[in-house]
């Protein structure tokens, strides 16, 4: 049967510099290629969360928006 560590040894285990950095590179990317994969489904529950949240008005919106004409 496995024992469950406690939390003081859970605490002690530790990794070097370069580790971290590239533990923290890796779930970066994850993260990055999850949120681009799934950016629909994302968006959506956040808009059932709060429907008709006003976007911040200095915020440009790129996406729904047709680009602004410079008649000149």
């Amino acid at each position: 049967m496995a024992r469950k560590r406690s939390t003081e040894q859970e605490h002690q285990l530790t990794v070097s510099d370069e580790a971290a950095a590239y533990i923290a590179d890796a779930l970066m990317q994850l993260a990055l290629e999850f949120e681009n994969t799934h950016y629909a489904q994302i968006r959506r529950h956040y808009e059932t969360i709060a429907p008709g949240l006003v976007a911040d008005p200095r915020q440009l919106d790129l996406f729904t928006q047709p680009a602004p004409h410079d008649p000149r």
